[in-house]
């Protein structure tokens, strides 16, 4: 059923102030809206998260936690929060609303890069968002291809900091999504920059292969064995037009030993810069600088995956389904029933 006036209708009690100009999709919990302040003629997204009766209140501290996060950047590949509501039930917390800044984009895992080039102009363009967030004192943990939104002005908006944290914190929970995750979080040891560099890293290896790297976790949230890295082919190996110097980096990225990893965003952008500059020629010359993305393939697919959110593997099966992580399966009805984070604003503009 489509958005439909009167739905808008049923809704304006908890966007008072701004007016609904429509949907933008569903979460896990979640609704987003685009929004209009009818005094300033600004648009914005609004996000409202809920609480069902018997929940705890993940998902709302997950939206608290983004929005103080985030109303702390000011760089424009950084989505920033304007303002947060509480609205509480019985004296308990049961809803938030938080005011964002509206992107009219599409997530990366529905619009995958088809050239080198590009690909590598969009991730520097993420990892200067990353060090930004490094710069203040906080980590993403969650970067993935829905979590990098494409501008239409051919520039990158890193969204979702729900489970953002401060540099060196320690989770008490396991946080991340399957594909991407760093084995320190799935380890639930202290997370540093590094760590942002493993899961951009996962994400590139993704964007230019259209395969996600073996990570310490599957999509069914079993702890597996660290993959033989030697075992795993490479970017270059998988394509031939991409760089060794690119190659080479985005398998450093993904090392499993933090140590291991470049050391931070500075060196990861350095790095890309040289890749690109090497890019550039090949393409001055003539190179085949495509990647090839078919419509709804796989890899569109394994970009979309939702995050989870709990307390230990061992427990997974007893507390979690997780053919949430499925696209096949309905994502809505997955929501509804399960306990798996999905902060991600849906939708193809956000």
């Amino acid at each position: 059923m489509g958005w439909t006036q009167e739905r808008s209708d049923a809704v304006a009690d908890f966007v008072a102030g701004y007016n609904i100009i429509k949907k933008l999709g569903d979460g896990a919990r979640s609704q987003v809206f685009q929004v209009v302040h009818p005094e300033t003629g600004e648009v914005f997204a609004l996000k409202r998260v809920t609480r069902d009766a018997h929940e705890d209140t993940r998902f709302l501290d997950q939206a608290i936690n983004e929005h103080d996060i985030s109303v702390r950047f000011n760089h424009s590949y950084l989505r920033i929060s304007h303002e947060l509501r509480r609205i509480r039930k019985m004296l308990k917390l049961n809803e938030t609303q938080t005011i964002m800044e509206y992107v009219d984009g599409t997530g990366m895992d529905r619009a995958r890069p088809n050239r080198i080039d590009k690909t590598v102009e969009l991730f520097i363009q993420v990892a200067d968002g990353l060090h930004h967030m490094h710069e203040c004192g906080y980590l993403h943990t969650d970067i993935k291809p829905n979590n990098i939104l494409l501008t239409f002005n051919g520039g990158i908006k890193i969204i979702d900091f729900g489970q953002a944290c401060e540099i060196g914190f320690r989770k008490p929970r396991i946080q991340g999504t399957p594909d991407y995750i760093a084995p320190e979080q799935v380890n639930r040891k202290t997370l540093g920059k590094t760590t942002d560099v493993f899961n951009l890293g996962a994400t590139l290896y993704w964007a230019l292969t259209g395969q996600t790297y073996p990570t310490v976790i599957t999509k069914q949230g079993k702890r597996q064995d660290v993959p033989d890295q030697t075992a795993i082919p490479t970017p270059a190996k998988l394509n031939a037009e991409i760089p060794g110097v690119l190659s080479k980096l985005v398998m450093e990225c993904c090392e499993y030993e933090s140590f291991r990893r470049p050391k931070d965003m500075i060196e990861v952008i350095h790095r890309l810069e040289v890749a690109q500059a090497v890019v550039i020629t090949r393409l001055d010359e003539g190179y085949d600088l495509s990647i090839a993305v078919t419509p709804h393939d796989e890899a569109e697919v394994s970009g979309g995956q939702d995050s989870m959110d709990m307390d230990d593997l061992n427990e997974a099966h007893d507390r979690y389904d997780f053919s949430a992580f499925d696209e096949v399966a309905d994502k809505a009805a997955d929501a509804a029933a399960l306990d798996i984070d999905d902060e991600t604003d849906p939708g193809e503009t956000r």
